[in-house]
Parts: structure tokens; C-alpha cells; sequence
């Protein structure tokens, strides 16, 4: 019934900034196509922390990443000059492909007093078709993506299909990606429409086949089989998979299904050849010189 569980790592992204680093785990590259995962927050910062926490321009390719906050807000710059800041419950969605730099800045100190930040960054690999696709930019509001609820249960469809809903976020592939929020007691399965399935708690604690998982443990479900998952207390899960992609190689930011691909993009960025976003081009992170890292090893490099 459980291929695997993964437990949460620590990872650092900046100074005053620590993480819960989820995927890719060594014994688990990839659920679906999502291939990163990091779970930041609560943050409990000081009302003036400056710039120390801020993730400076950094680049991505053949991937879409992900951002979703449960607190706080986050203010997101790229190379197409868009400017956005993110707030609790939106999703934004940058696709990569070909090439693409953002920053992500914490400029309000209200919104990091008193531990209020916190967000999951997801990555999803692209298809090959679509991994030298031109980059792009959505942000989607709470109002624009699906709610159900039921006795105990809450849940929001971030992206993709489950359960019979259907999200307008513009994905790539088959996939689906829910917020759920469960009361106590509450009882609650795993949408069927998907090969690979995968619940991360990001709080509170679930029990499945008389075995208690708590927060900051990714489970993830064998192809075929239906658990039940019952809430031993107020519970908040992000479930997430789809269908596989294939294998793909990460180092850093970037992600291929070709290794020379990984190659490329290092002497892109290292050569200026991937631009800086218009309104946050002054300071940018250099391309890591850890030349004993394999091009299918996850960088210790960020949140995004």
C-alpha cells in the first residue's frame, strides 16, 4: 500500500532561512511530475530583518515551479518583467523552459512578525515537447481555482484533476496538485484518476492501516491500492502526483531530460546569456562551483 515514506530534511536557502527539503530524496526522485519539493516556514523573524532572507536572481530551466503560501506574502520578479507579489491561498506559476531568472524578496516586515510566513515551492518537469518552450507567467486567485468541502473536510484544487474537479491552471501534463484541511476524525482517500500519489503533512498527523505519520512526512502510494486516511487531529496535507514524466536530471535550478542540456544552462547563466529580471538585476546568485555533484543530484541551492 506505501511505496515509500520520505522524511523532511533541512536545508538551508540564506541566512535566516531554513527549510524542510522533501523532494527529490534519494530513493525517490519524482512523484508524478513533480521533482522538488521545500516546505518554508513558520518563519519567525525579527519586525526589520532586512534583506538577509530574500532568494536573489537565480535561473531555471525545463521546469515549472510552483509557489503557495499559507501565510505572509512573497514579492516575485523575473526576466519577463513581471512583478508580482503572492499572497495566502494564490498559486503562481512560472514555467521555465527554455530559460527563465526570478528573484523572490520579503519586503513587508508585517508580513514575517509574529511567524505569519509560510509556503510550499513545488517544482513540476516539463514533457520534452515542452522543455525549450518560451517562458511564461501566471498568478491565480483563491476565487479562480475549485473548493469542496464536507463534514471535516476542506479541500482546494491547486492544479490539474481529482475528484471529479478540474483546475484552470495551465498545466503541461496529466497531474494533480490539493490543499486539504482536515478536522479531527475526519476520513479522507486519494484521487483515483492518477498512477502516482503522494500526501506531504504539513501539519498535524494522519493515521493509515493503524500507522500514525505526522508533520513533515511525505507518504507516498503504491500504483492501484485506495487508502483511507483518518485525521488524529486538526490536519493540513498538500497531495500531490500525476503521471511520470520519464528520467530526468537535476543539478541546481535546472532540470532536463538531457545531461548536456544541464551543461548548457550552467554556461548560460555563467556567461550572462539567461537575463536578469528588469526591475531586480543589481545582485544575482553565481552558478555554484561544485564540480564533484553529478548532474542527477539535487544542489543544496534554494527554495527556487
Amino acid at each position: 500500500m506505501i511505496d515509500i515514506v520520505i522524511e523532511s530534511r533541512k536545508a538551508s536557502i540564506g541566512p535566516g532561512m531554513d527549510v524542510k527539503r522533501i523532494l527529490p530524496f534519494r530513493m525517490r526522485r519524482m512523484v508524478g511530475p513533480f521533482i522538488f519539493m521545500d516546505h518554508a516556514g513558520p518563519v519567525a523573524a525579527a519586525p526589520q530583518p532586512g534583506k538577509s532572507m530574500d532568494v536573489l536572481p537565480h535561473p531555471h530551466i525545463g521546469l515549472s515551479t510552483v509557489s503557495y503560501l499559507f501565510g505572509g506574502q512573497v514579492t516575485h520578479r523575473d526576466s519577463l518583467g513581471v512583478e508580482q507579489i503572492i499572497r495566502p491561498g494564490e498559486v503562481n506559476w512560472m514555467t521555465a523552459g527554455k530559460g527563465i531568472a526570478h528573484s523572490e524578496r520579503f519586503e513587508d516586515p508585517a508580513a514575517l512578525a509574529g511567524g505569519n510566513l509560510e509556503m510550499i515551492q513545488t517544482w513540476v518537469a516539463l514533457p520534452e515537447k515542452d522543455e525549450e518552450a518560451n517562458p511564461a507567467f501566471n498568478n491565480y486567485k483563491p476565487e479562480q481555482l475549485p473548493i469542496f468541502t464536507d463534514t471535516g473536510v476542506w479541500m482546494r484544487l491547486i492544479a490539474g484533476n481529482a475528484f471529479g474537479l478540474v483546475s484552470n491552471v495551465k498545466t503541461h501534463s496529466p497531474l494533480f496538485y490539493l490543499h486539504v484541511s482536515l478536522e479531527t476524525g475526519a476520513k479522507f482517500g486519494l484521487p483515483k484518476e492518477h498512477s502516482e500519489r503522494g500526501i506531504y503533512i504539513v501539519k498535524g498527523s494522519v493515521e493509515i492501516s493503524g500507522t500514525r505519520y505526522g508533520g513533515g512526512q511525505m507518504v507516498v502510494f503504491t500504483k492501484g491500492v485506495d487508502p483511507i486516511l483518518t485525521a488524529k487531529e486538526p490536519t493540513t496535507l498538500m497531495l500531490l502526483g500525476g503521471e511520470p514524466l520519464g528520467e530526468r536530471f537535476i543539478w541546481w535550478n535546472f532540470v532536463s531530460s538531457r545531461r548536456e542540456r544541464i551543461e548548457q544552462a550552467k554556461a548560460d547563466w555563467k556567461e550572462g546569456r539567461i537575463i536578469l529580471p528588469p526591475n531586480d538585476n543589481h545582485e544575482f546568485v553565481p552558478l555554484p562551483e561544485d564540480k564533484s555533484r553529478p548532474a542527477n543530484s539535487p544542489s543544496p541551492q534554494a527554495l527556487s
